[in-house]
Parts: structure tokens; C-alpha cells; sequence
């Protein structure tokens, strides 16, 4: 695709034509299964839906992944007293998703995890199962949380839960 048709894809398309794969009761079920999930670990998971890119990454030419990595900055996912956080980012123009973690989990699942898991989430979304992709990889990284950090005497809820649509 141009660059020129990827700008016009982003910039004309209605955002709420491009959310329409994450509905109110999805988004509302992808939150509850965060909430239990960080009932079971240490970790802290953030899930963030981008319908088209802002019109200064596009004429930068920025990746998705360029764009995950600001927004695991800017929501703070890093910051996180066990450093165990996990942004997962869906970018449903450019059918793209994106894993990024924090240096304490990374260290211990390893970037073929990620890849396996945004791999089964991007096939999901490809075949029309969004909500069930997104359940289904929220449950994949709640079993590597869980093996690499176990819920201690307190566990707070570090980041907000509810899913970030932008």
C-alpha cells in the first residue's frame, strides 16, 4: 500500500467505523478478564484499540510497533513495581498487534512468547474473532504472569483495567 493510500485509509475512515470489531460488551469482557487475571499475579496488563493512526505517525511513516512502544511509555505500562507490565495494542487499520512488555517479564518469557501469542491474536482477528482472540491471548500472558509472578501478600492494581480505545 502507498504511503499516500495508507494516509487517506486513516485519515478519512470514521474512527467509530474502524472500532466496530471492539463493541461496548467486548471491551467490557476484555476488562473483566484483566481484572481476574491480576487477581492471579504480580503483573499489570493494559490493552489499547487504535482504530487509524494520528496523521503525524503516518506522515513519519511510524510503524505500529513504533507506536506501541510510545503508548507503553505514555500510559506508563513500564512503571510498575515488579516491572510487569504488558501492553498488548491492537491497530485495526493497518491490521496490526503488538505485544510490548516490560523488562522484568521480558527477561523471563522471551520474545518468541510474544511473538507466538500476538501471531494466534492476529489470526483470531484475521477469521473475525476478536473478542475471543483477545480473551484467549489475555489468558496465554496470565499463565506466563502467574509462572513468573505469583500474587504476593498485597497486589495492587497498578493500571487501569478497562481497555484504552483511541
Amino acid at each position: 500500500m502507498t504511503a499516500l493510500m495508507r494516509f487517506l485509509k486513516h485519515t478519512l475512515l470514521p474512527q467509530w467505523w474502524a472500532l466496530r470489531p471492539f463493541p461496548k460488551a467486548t471491551r467490557a469482557a476484555i476488562e473483566a478478564a484483566i481484572a481476574a487475571s491480576e487477581q492471579q499475579h504480580t503483573g499489570e496488563l493494559r490493552f489499547v484499540v487504535e482504530g487509524g493512526l494520528p496523521p503525524t505517525h503516518l506522515l513519519a511513516g511510524r510503524s505500529a510497533r513504533e507506536r506501541a512502544v510510545e503508548l507503553f511509555a505514555q500510559l506508563r505500562v513500564w512503571d510498575t513495581e515488579a516491572n510487569s507490565g504488558v501492553l498488548i495494542y491492537v491497530q485495526l487499520l493497518d491490521h496490526q498487534v503488538e505485544i510490548v512488555a516490560d523488562r522484568g517479564v521480558h527477561a523471563r518469557v522471551g520474545q518468541a512468547f510474544w511473538d507466538a501469542v500476538c501471531g494466534r491474536l492476529q489470526a483470531a482477528f484475521r477469521d473475525g474473532r476478536f473478542e475471543a482472540g483477545a480473551l484467549a491471548a489475555i489468558g496465554e500472558i496470565t499463565a506466563a504472569l502467574v509462572a513468573h509472578f505469583p500474587p504476593g501478600a498485597e497486589n495492587p492494581n497498578e493500571l487501569p483495567d478497562r481497555p484504552l480505545v483511541l
